[in-house]
């Protein structure tokens, strides 16, 4: 159904630069993070209503939502933005919008979903008036790219709202759980989690993108992983299959111990939870 206002992004016809990411989302990466929405957002639970209040959407407005996952902020935009307004929400993950669009047509708001990749995506030039993501644009191939066509995007005097991941020591949740299974850490650039953590070169994209008025607070919240070790242990397990696959039976049991022990660590009667940092970002198209 074609919700009120709604816009159809058109994809740029030019060499995708995001095919590493199209690969890990449109395969065995999305369909992970498909399989485990809820628990990722009873993870991220902390943080949802500072985002949302940040967002701060109005009846009537517009809202592109990048890298929606499966629709939680999408979702909160819209009951914000209802009546007469609309979000519209873009992921990779086809698996992850079967998802959000199923949560979309029980909760009858007025939200639309589309397949896409915010860098290349034709969005409509002043086609909206708030551009959100929670923890979806760390991963562009070219960020100086990526957020020009979210400037081009957004009305004038319409502003962005991020949440992005502080630097890795922030991140207690990511530097215990690899160093018990003896991965590298995610890196502070490229197409990283952590690609936006440092302060400088976040007010530098958005600055440069023709953003003003850039502004970084700090918020922190628990992330959690589960009800007990074993939910956990199976969670993390399941999102570094891949990286631990080629290794002895010996170094992989070892590693789960190791896994595990941690996890014990940090588990208490609400669940296994771990600290974590994230900037929450607000910028305007002047």
């Amino acid at each position: 159904m074609r919700v009120r206002g709604a816009v159809a992004s058109r994809r740029v016809t030019a060499p995708e630069p995001n095919a590493e990411q199209w690969r890990a989302w449109s395969g065995s990466g999305g369909d992970f993070w498909a399989a485990h929405a809820d628990l990722f957002e009873a993870g991220v639970a902390g943080y949802r209503d500072a985002f949302r209040s940040a967002t701060a959407v109005r009846p009537g407005e517009r809202v592109l939502d990048v890298g929606c996952g499966a629709g939680t902020t999408t979702l909160d935009a819209a009951a914000a933005a209802d009546p007469d307004g609309h979000a519209h929400g873009v992921d990779m993950s086809a698996a992850m919008l079967a998802i959000a669009r199923d949560r979309a047509a029980a909760s009858g708001l007025p939200a639309t979903f589309a397949v896409a990749d915010a860098q290349t995506e034709e969005l409509g030039d002043g086609a909206f008036d708030v551009v959100v993501s929670r923890n979806g644009v760390m991963f562009f191939g070219d960020p100086e790219a990526a957020f020009a066509n979210l400037h081009r995007a957004l009305a004038p005097g319409g502003r962005i709202v991020l949440q992005v991941w502080q630097p890795l020591a922030e991140q207690e949740w990511l530097w215990a759980v690899h160093g018990a299974l003896r991965l590298p850490d995610p890196p502070p650039d490229g197409a990283s989690p952590l690609s936006l953590g440092d302060p400088d070169r976040c007010r530098d994209l958005l600055t440069g993108a023709g953003f003003t008025g850039v502004r970084l607070d700090d918020v922190r919240a628990p992330m959690w992983f589960g009800a007990d070790v074993e939910q956990a242990a199976a969670f993390h397990l399941g999102r570094v299959a891949d990286a631990l696959a080629a290794r002895a039976a010996t170094d992989r049991q070892d590693a789960e111990d190791a896994l595990r022990g941690v996890l014990a660590e940090h588990a208490g009667p609400g669940g296994v939870a771990f600290r974590s940092a994230a900037w929450l970002v607000r910028a305007t198209r002047p």
